[in-house]
């Protein structure tokens, strides 16, 4: 089957009016692989540093008064194909869901996702996570995964010829490696976000997907634990992978190389409502500019841009997106025009 991309230069920032470029027979989609997940939400308006003394640690029993509470659609695997599917991307979602999935999978369908691959468990519920904020954006999570631990990998033969990128975000970690060795043997690169997970992980699980990676993207956090658990340098795992995205949260990303490092800001936001989802958003950014041949450093740009906007609601899922607004943010922040961002139409796909 051949599969073809448009991609159509924006108008703004004073550049002409353009082009829609011909159609080029490239894969053109992105797997995605992770959690599928309903997230409750609670927001603490102390710190929880003032609740911890750390003289007492070992008899921890804290109650923090969380006023405000919201239920919303996340995990990662949704968050990232979500915010794909708003830059216009054709996601191929990879999930497990509980008897109580079947309202996300609909939604997740309305809105153009393809929900082919998403296994449906009768036995059990759908992964949950209850997330507390505190008033400096501090978290504290509670995961249940629920039917992702009895997930499995399916068969993608078929789709092959139609991915140009994948990642493999956290969910079971048994699956998450099949799903590396599969790209990992039929060539397609590889993103690997081992997110909080690399607390349930071995060390020779986390090393295995390093060597299967084409890339590794964590935060500040989640690289400490991975370093503590792998005993070995940033110079190390570079020797294994082409590059490592730490990101700061609100301080921006750094991107790694053997060639060396390069330090981003964050893109300015116009309020910050709760930090859920920015980073499944980043991950959207830098993919969709990953499928365009972007550079590593404009690929996490457009991520940047799409946190900074995620950042600014309740929940991870925005309802609509101005890609205008995203690419305007991306070149005020950075005083630098992305290139176009390839946009798929679902229709050329002969789904």
């Amino acid at each position: 089957m051949a599969i073809f991309i448009e991609l159509q230069y924006r108008e703004g920032l004073g550049s002409e009016p353009v082009a829609i470029l011909p159609f080029l027979p490239v894969p053109c989609r992105i797997l995605i692989t992770g959690s599928i997940a309903y997230d409750f939400l609670l927001h603490y308006e102390g710190s929880f540093v003032q609740g911890l003394q750390e003289s007492n640690l070992e008899q921890l029993s804290v109650a923090f008064i969380a006023e405000h509470f919201e239920r919303h659609h996340g995990g990662t695997g949704a968050n990232i194909a979500w915010n794909a599917r708003l830059l216009q991307q054709d996601p191929l979602l990879v999930g497990t869901v509980g008897h109580d999935g079947g309202a996300y999978c609909a939604l997740l369908d309305e809105r153009g996702i393809d929900t082919t691959y998403i296994e449906q468990l009768a036995d059990h519920v759908t992964s949950m996570a209850i997330v507390a904020t505190d008033c400096n954006e501090r978290q504290i999570t509670f995961f249940h995964p629920g039917a992702d631990s009895y997930g499995s990998w399916p068969d993608l033969s078929s789709k092959r010829e139609e991915i140009g990128y994948a990642i493999m975000s956290p969910r079971d970690i048994r699956v998450n490696l099949q799903a590396l060795e599969w790209c990992h043997v039929l060539g397609v690169p590889t993103l690997f976000d081992p997110g909080q997970g690399v607390l349930a992980m071995e060390r020779d699980e986390m090393w295995r997907a390093l060597k299967l990676c084409t890339g590794c993207i964590v935060n500040d956090y989640e690289w400490g634990l991975a370093a503590n658990l792998l005993r070995i340098s940033l110079d190390d795992v570079l020797r294994e992978v082409e590059y490592v995205i730490v990101t700061h949260g609100g301080e921006g990303f750094t991107i790694f190389t053997q060639k060396g490092e390069e330090v981003f800001p964050s893109c300015r936001t116009e309020k910050v409502v709760n930090p859920i989802g920015a980073g499944d958003a980043f991950r959207a950014g830098f993919l969709t500019g990953m499928m365009g041949g972007w550079s590593l450093a404009d690929g996490g740009k457009l991520g940047a841009a799409l946190a900074s906007k995620v950042v600014e609601q309740e929940g991870a899922l925005l309802s609509e997106l101005d890609l205008n607004d995203i690419v305007n943010r991306a070149a005020m922040a950075y005083e630098h025009e992305l290139p176009p961002i390839p946009c798929l139409s679902r229709s050329m796909l002969g789904h």
